[in-house]
């Protein structure tokens, strides 16, 4: 009888590589990556602990930190668990449904970010220009439909990417050149025409970050013209420190991630250390010192943490 070779074919593998032309400081760059990671986690959870066991702080405002905070935390726990593998033990193969399912996750999990973004500039523009309608407008169940409407955006527009991917040819050249499994990282590895995923990448990029900074301008440019209106100084600062909260978070967020997508499509000049260092603070940066920031500014919020803090 004929034998026959049913051996399955082994799955294609990638190479990450880390932050190229910095290997052999990798274990050093390793130090402040995790520390940043863990210092967010701890951040984040602690603001998650204490604004589900105060009744006080279940309000649109806080249940939208909430999210923020699971995000964030999702976003750089697709990531540094992986890049700590490759720092550390120096093991960079990462198969091909891994490497994609990564990406997808994290991606998704940017998208989301700035949807929560602009919601809550939302929020602080129906606080301070419409305090009166606030419970009406925006409510915990409202809250939760549109984070659900900000889950589906996520889903639909970032499903594409490994789609894309998938039908592209990959060839000797499997090596990737970054911590992580961004899309453009993994087009470029490809032996095959990636116009479409380079025009994809580009449109989603300004289509949703360009509209979500178009909304969350017009939220304060109308919260500003509103805060000049306001006779009580009193009143001035309270709206002013919280806008210099959001402000400030969007901001980090924003930026690392901005600079790093458009830097990834047009890189003449720019050194590939530059590219990964500024896309690992887009993750890093923002989930440590957003609890921070908000902690500072919000009164409330401060003094919920001090009381439990306190106890333990």
């Amino acid at each position: 009888m004929a034998a026959f070779n049913l051996t399955p074919a082994e799955p294609l593998t990638f190479m990450l590589m880390g932050i190229p032309g910095l290997e052999a400081s990798h274990v050093w760059i390793s130090i402040p990556i995790f520390l940043s990671y863990v210092i967010g986690l701890l951040g984040n959870c602690t603001l998650l602990i204490v604004v589900s066991k105060e009744q006080t702080l279940h309000k649109p405002m806080y249940l939208l930190l909430c999210m923020l905070a699971l995000v964030e935390m999702g976003a750089s726990t697709c990531v540094v668990p992986k890049a700590m593998w490759v720092f550390w033990f120096n093991l960079r193969d990462i198969i091909k449904g891994g490497c994609f399912t990564q990406m997808f996750f994290f991606h998704a999990a940017t998208v989301i970010h700035s949807a929560i973004l602009v919601t809550m500039a939302f929020d602080r523009y129906v606080a301070i220009c419409n305090p009166l309608r606030y419970t009406t407008i925006l409510s915990n169940a409202q809250i939760a439909k549109m984070g659900l409407v900000g889950l589906t955006r996520a889903v639909l527009c970032i499903l594409p990417l490994p789609l894309l991917l998938n039908r592209l040819p990959f060839c000797d050249n499997r090596i990737i050149h970054n911590t992580y499994c961004d899309h453009m990282s993994v087009a470029k590895i490809s032996c095959g025409d990636i116009t479409v995923n380079r025009m994809y990448g580009l449109v989603i990029t300004f289509l949703i970050y360009g509209f979500d900074l178009m909304l969350i301008a017009l939220s304060y440019s109308l919260i500003i013209r509103t805060v000049f209106i306001l006779s009580s100084r009193e009143v001035h600062q309270k709206a002013l420190n919280t806008c210099t909260a959001h402000l400030s978070v969007m901001f980090m967020s924003y930026l690392p991630g901005l600079v790093s997508s458009v830097t990834y499509r047009f890189d003449q000049g720019i050194t590939p250390h530059i590219h990964i260092i500024l896309a690992n603070l887009y993750f890093l940066i923002p989930p440590m010192l957003n609890p921070i920031v908000y902690g500072v500014k919000n009164k409330e919020l401060r003094d919920k943490v001090a009381k439990y803090t306190g106890r333990r």
